[in-house]
């Protein structure tokens, strides 16, 4: 058989010639394959690092997904019945406390490209687990009742002079908030003050809520990053908050001016008040009126690690794109404006602000 075999030295460069053609054709194909790999790999690192979904269904798909997930464990802890888990019951609130406002991060991140109905119905269901969340905590968790205090003494002593308070809760709010038909938090925040300084600093745990209810002509001076704000009837204040990882409501503010960055804005019931925002969604307003809106402006020391810390170090200038959610039509709302430039403050270091006296 091997004298079969040819033995002509021409057919080898035949052979090599095959041989090298049939290996570039395998490289080239070998090429292809790595490319094609190599987008899909890339796209789907881009979708990772990148806030926003690519359509509106990738979007709603994760949302419902995660609703569904938080509604989930809200009925598990409402069924919850031996010693170990009920002992564990405030952990997982908290938690799903936590899960519910990084949905909310969720809808503000991506509000962009999202239509307005979509933005709506999902606020709308955040609200809504918000509520139940909030009725499982009172249900499962009751707290103590409280009671009057004399506070007409304190009151006088607090005029004119600087109050700071880490965590104070008074009941005197929740009784205001009914006639008002406001439900305001039971977290840690100021509450039922006048005239006086209000000073909070959050560390770098990165906390949760807090609440402003109830104040006249005050000045509230909060650093640090916490989770979500709670704003109730404000009137003739000026309020300075470094970020807020998740959202701020504002219900009832007038004479007021604001100065705050956060992932979403929603204002209720305001009128000739100023807010100087830096946000990463557009802000939302509702039966407002005679509102301005101008760029963030706060300085204190260690602000820019806190923006950094809190995905807002970047300037969106959505503080001038404002949705008006009782003015549909197509032209520019009237129930508010751009501040003029000539009317702003300029920039407010709240760390080197002095302490007055008398008025604030």
């Amino acid at each position: 058989m091997e004298e079969n075999q040819s033995n002509n030295p021409a057919d080898k460069p035949q052979d090599t010639i095959a041989q090298k053609k049939h290996a570039a054709m395998i490289e080239r194909l070998s090429n292809l394959h790595q490319s094609r790999l190599q987008q899909a790999v890339s796209r789907k690192s881009d979708s990772n690092d990148l806030p926003a979904f690519e359509s509106t269904k990738s979007f709603t798909d994760r949302f419902y997904e995660s609703k569904k997930s938080i509604e989930t464990e809200i009925n598990r802890c409402r069924l919850v019945t031996d010693s170990e888990s009920k002992a564990n019951l405030k952990s997982d609130l908290d938690q799903l406390s936590i899960s519910i406002s990084e949905l909310e991060k969720l809808v503000a991140e991506n509000s962009y490209f999202l239509p307005s109905y979509e933005v709506r119905a999902s606020l709308k269901t955040i609200s809504d687990l918000k509520a139940t969340l909030e009725s499982v905590n009172y249900e499962l968790l009751p707290k103590k009742k409280f009671s009057f205090r004399n506070k007409s003494t304190a009151a006088k002593k607090d005029q004119g002079n600087v109050v700071t308070i880490e965590n104070e809760n008074s009941g005197f709010d929740s009784v205001l908030a009914e006639k008002c038909s406001i439900q305001v938090r039971d977290s840690p925040g100021f509450r039922n003050k006048e005239g006086v300084i209000l000073v909070k600093s959050f560390g770098s745990s990165k906390e949760g809520d807090f609440t402003l209810s109830d104040l006249n002509s005050c000045e509230v001076r909060v650093t640090g990053c916490f989770r979500a704000l709670y704003v109730h009837r404000l009137r003739n204040c000026r309020v300075y908050v470094g970020p807020v990882m998740g959202s701020i409501l504002i219900e009832q503010a007038e004479d007021c001016l604001f100065m705050m960055a956060s992932h979403q804005m929603r204002i209720h019931h305001a009128k000739k008040t100023d807010f100087y925002l830096r946000v990463r969604s557009r802000p939302i307003i509702e039966d407002c009126n005679s509102v301005r809106f101008a760029p963030y402006l706060l300085r204190y020391e260690g602000i820019d690690k806190d923006l950094k810390d809190s995905s807002l170090d970047e300037e969106t200038g959505n503080w001038a794109n404002v949705d008006d959610f009782k003015w549909l039509r197509a032209v520019q709302s009237p129930n508010w404006s751009i501040l003029p430039e000539e009317e702003r403050v300029s920039a407010v270091n709240i760390s080197n602000l002095e302490t007055p006296s008398d008025d604030i």
